[in-house]
């Protein structure tokens, strides 16, 4: 495995996990789902705040499936399989780029090295499948179910068990340092706590007690109780993240930075 894009393999499928969680719906290992079609979106171009600068190349399209499903529907007509057999719980990428390269182009080759991925076969595009295999020519790559970096995801994504050296826990915006724009600490932040102080966000009290609600980047609205901890979002509802979800943590945040009114709808000592 490589490091060199591991952060933002890891940063798109931190994102997909949040905006396009539908593509895990239907499966046991949701963390093989968000990082295979991360990589998806870093090989097509369609990925965005992407931590290092990712080479694009126009023409490349990602396919990906079961390797045993694939070769029940197509092992009598092509030669992949000569070269490996089909594997069960493994991933095999179709990735097509111009037939202009004589070689795998080199981002390829990082990417899924960064996954974990080892190449199988690569030629001529062939004629199956829902691809325009014109001119164009494509690599293989097999992937396992349970590769070791599924649980760097989810680690991420549900948040580490460490303490935080101001005594809560990593990530915890209730009970760490207010974090401020030009704060040292900013940049070693639990993702969903460094999204949840950088994204736009528009967070007002909606009823005291503790209720407040979120406007996201997005535009999308969502109701925060910072007493019994809870959210209204995708995130929250779903998978209930350690620390809380970027909107909860954004609440507590404005609160501690004094822009909101407290729980109890007193306003601000500052104002």
């Amino acid at each position: 495995m490589t490091d060199q894009y591991l952060t933002t393999v890891l940063e798109e499928a931190e994102r997909v996990a949040e905006y396009h969680d539908q593509v895990a719906q239907s499966t046991d290992h949701p963390e093989h789902e968000y990082l295979r079609y991360a990589v998806l979106r870093l090989l097509e171009g369609e990925a965005d705040e992407m931590s290092v600068d990712v080479p694009q190349i126009d023409g490349v399209t990602v396919g990906y499936g079961d390797d045993e499903s694939m070769f029940d529907s197509w092992g009598d007509d092509v030669e992949w399989w000569d070269d490996a057999s089909p594997r069960e719980e493994c991933t095999r990428f179709r990735i097509f780029y111009p037939d202009e390269y004589e070689t795998v182009p080199r981002i390829i080759v990082d990417v899924m090295a960064t996954l974990g991925a080892w190449r199988v076969w690569a030629g001529s595009a062939a004629a199956c499948g829902s691809y325009d295999h014109r001119e164009r020519r494509e690599v293989h790559y097999l992937w396992s179910e349970g590769h070791p970096v599924e649980d760097l995801l989810q680690d991420r994504l549900h948040g580490p068990a460490a303490v935080a050296p101001d005594g809560g826990r990593t990530g915890d915006v209730r009970d760490r340092m207010i974090v401020t724009e030009h704060a040292n600490q900013h940049g070693e932040l639990e993702p969903r706590t460094r999204r949840a102080v950088d994204e736009e966000m528009a967070v007002s009290l909606l009823e005291k007690g503790g209720r407040y609600e979120v406007q996201s980047a997005s535009g999308s609205w969502y109701e925060v109780d910072v007493i019994s901890e809870s959210c209204t979002c995708p995130d929250w509802r779903k998978r209930t993240p350690e620390g809380g979800c970027k909107h909860l943590r954004r609440v507590d945040h404005e609160i501690k930075q004094g822009r909101v009114p407290r729980p109890d709808g007193r306003l601000p000592s500052n104002s």
